[in-house]
């Protein structure tokens, strides 16, 4: 079955919440968390809104196992922006990254600043190849890495002592924490503990309703995206619920404003709040705060409601690696969708003619409004 074509999809509630390990043997002495307390410890993380937010779980277990040491973190430019909003991080180093990324030798004057540095000890929690290289050229001797998921001839010369790769069934902060068990961390519960700067907190207070509902109705590709018809369908099927207020955010890119845009004129109620223009990650996380629930897709958006403690209601096509990114517990639904491109290595060619992922279209406004809490 193309997807595209007709069929059912399924409503879930996640209904457990995170396994965690203590574990207290390392794979290697070198890697063991109380051997030679570091000075400077290095992460590098490449990632973007999600992929950040999921790591900060592990960042809050390393300041607390090197709590005099200091703690400095590699990551791209929208992921300064969320450790800005996390307390223990003494230095954050910014790698630009675009569509295509630039070559290795754009940041040679960065890597000499990390290599400057000093670090004593490394944990590299995705084992991507930038994220090796960066690592290794810093000179960090005591050097901590999750196996890639791709093979290469380089990575036993680069990645120091590789732990065993933690279960894909568990979400990525917790496969992330799951590194440092397995290097002799011993672990607490999870947690992402993010700090709003009050001027942001007061900048939505102004302007946001106390207990609105948060969509989300924008995603990195359009083929994580929910069609904007049923988005309009869903919007107006909350209004009809007695003092509810919505309001609505995105990106400044131009698609997702323009998408911002049609919603309003569709659903056309001043209920419907619309924060056009670019909007920092803290100034997210303040209209998040004042929100009760987030509506949205399989987004970094998503991800920083979790972290901030909102219930959340999902659209997701079901792909793999979706259990890693899906936000786990009992506060957390979602409407799945069968997909047929899930065992793919690229989108159905319907799905790219029409520049959606068609099976997105088959779930009903309804039965994600059923899951929105009253």
């Amino acid at each position: 079955m193309a997807c595209g074509e007709a069929g059912g999809f399924e409503v879930e509630s996640a209904s457990s919440g995170v396994q965690t390990l203590g574990v207290t043997s390392a794979s290697s002495p070198s890697a063991r968390a109380d051997a030679d307390p570091p000075r400077k410890v290095l992460v590098v993380d490449l990632g973007f809104l999600g992929d950040t937010i999921h790591l900060i779980p592990a960042l809050h277990e390393l300041r607390r196992h090197h709590s005099t040491a200091e703690l400095h973190v590699v990551t791209a430019p929208v992921g300064a922006e969320v450790l800005g909003l996390v307390r223990g991080i003494d230095r954050v180093w910014l790698y630009p990254l675009g569509k295509p990324s630039p070559p290795w030798w754009r940041h040679l004057d960065l890597q000499w600043g990390l290599f400057r540095e000093r670090f004593d000890l490394a944990v590299n929690f995705s084992g991507a190849d930038r994220t090796l290289f960066v690592t290794a050229f810093a000179g960090v001797p005591r050097r901590v890495t999750r196996p890639c998921r791709r093979y290469r001839f380089w990575q036993r010369w680069l990645a120091g002592t590789v732990v065993p790769a933690p279960s894909r069934e568990l979400p990525v902060f917790e496969q992330r924490r799951q590194v440092l068990a397995a290097a002799g961390y011993t672990l607490e519960p999870a947690r992402f503990d993010l700090e709003v700067p009050e001027v942001e907190r007061l900048w939505a207070a102004e302007r946001v309703a106390a207990g609105s509902i948060h969509l989300s109705i924008n995603a990195s590709s359009p083929f994580k995206e929910w069609p904007l018809a049923r988005w309009v369908e869903l919007s107006r099927l909350l209004l009809a619920r007695p003092g509810v207020q919505l309001v609505a955010t995105g990106s400044p890119q131009p698609r997702e404003q323009a998408r911002l845009a049609e919603l309003a004129a569709q659903v056309a109620d001043p209920r419907l709040q619309i924060i056009t223009g670019s909007i920092s990650v803290a100034r997210l996380a303040g209209v998040l705060s004042r929100c009760a629930v987030q509506v949205g897709t399989d987004s970094g958006v998503t991800h920083l409601a979790m972290a901030l403690g909102l219930r959340t209601t999902s659209v997701f096509r079901d792909y793999a690696g979706l259990k890693e990114w899906r936000p786990p517990g009992e506060r957390h639904e979602a409407v799945v969708s069968p997909c047929q491109c899930v065992d793919r290595s690229r989108m159905s060619p319907d799905c790219v003619a029409a520049g959606t992922a068609l099976c997105l279209e088959r779930i009903r406004a309804e039965d994600v409004a059923r899951l929105v809490p009253e």
